[in-house]
């Protein structure tokens, strides 16, 4: 895909289940203003040639874009884990991840059933977000028991991984692009 890739991830549920990465392609690093003027390029369409990564020539000279662009940066990681268990294929997709959305169906006095019925407890998934250096969690796939209050699964995984939401219906996040 132009921009990002897509990969399906393997999990571990009662049926055939799927988790997804998607991770945006690396982004051209910042542009030096400076750097440009000082090397005699005029403030104008030849700096947007340079940031899309073409050189131009200045005086017989040929301004290269690595002569005025800083290192490449990270584009931005999601990934989806769907109902599981927390498996290993998982937390390697996750790593340094900018945003997990991972089951977290129940709280962690419930690990035998969570375990029995092939889903997540709120700590699980948030040991899974802390061991894989991710920067938030989103805890989804809720059990009913829950739907009058979540501070039970918040609490579980806050414990353990302080940047957790619980997933709610029609739920909006920002995902900041990093510098990194």
């Amino acid at each position: 895909m132009n921009g990002y890739t897509v990969k399906a991830i393997a999990t571990q549920h009662s049926v055939p289940s799927l988790g997804y990465m998607l991770l945006e392609d690396m982004r051209p690093g910042r542009f030096n203003r400076e750097r440009a003027i000082e090397l005699g390029v005029p403030v104008g369409p030849m700096f947007g040639r340079l940031q899309r990564g073409e050189s131009v020539e200045i005086d017989g000279r040929l301004v290269r874009p690595e002569d005025v662009l800083g290192a490449p940066r990270p584009g931005r990681k999601i990934v989806y884990s769907g109902d599981t268990r927390p498996t290993r294929e998982i937390e390697e997709a996750s790593r340094n991840a900018d945003l997990l959305i991972h089951d977290g169906a129940l709280a962690d006095d419930m690990l035998d059933w969570a375990v029995e019925t092939k889903h997540t407890t709120a700590g699980e998934a948030a040991a899974l977000a802390a061991r894989a250096g991710v920067r938030r969690l989103v805890l989804t796939h809720i059990s009913s028991r829950y739907s009058e209050d979540t501070t039970p699964l918040l609490n579980d995984a806050r414990k353990v991984f302080p940047e957790t939401l619980i997933a709610s219906d029609l739920m909006r996040l920002d995902v900041p692009l990093r510098d990194e």
